[in-house]
């Protein structure tokens, strides 16, 4: 049966960032809540776009040839292969990400942080 999410709660349950939660899933998607502070790193997804949702703070999301400045209640979606950084360089950004399930966070599952259901 479906069930809401609370998102204030569900965020409230962890601390660690750039560590993905899942808190729901749909049509092999994985609705992911993250936390980030400082630099992620250059990575792309050669197999699908990603969605970030921003819920808290500013997030820039730099590409190799311009940066978006991503403030709460804006969203961008990052085509397949885009090559990206996000960097959460004012304090912490609460966040969702929509992916594929499994996807790796780092576009590689050696590096990746591996997604957890919360």
């Amino acid at each position: 049966m479906p069930t809401k999410v609370n998102l204030a709660e569900k965020f409230a349950q962890f601390s660690d960032h750039w560590a993905p939660r899942i808190v729901a899933r749909y049509n092999d998607n994985e609705i992911r809540l993250a936390k980030a502070e400082g630099d992620f790193q250059w990575h792309s997804h050669e197999d699908s776009d990603e969605l970030f949702l921003i819920i808290n703070g500013t997030l820039t999301m730099e590409f190799r040839d311009h940066s978006e400045v991503l403030e709460a209640g804006q969203m961008i979606v990052i085509p397949s292969g885009v090559e990206h950084r996000p960097r959460a360089l004012n304090g912490e950004v609460q966040m969702i990400i929509i992916d594929p399930k499994d996807t790796a966070n780092t576009g590689n599952h050696a590096t990746a942080t591996k997604a957890v259901q919360i």
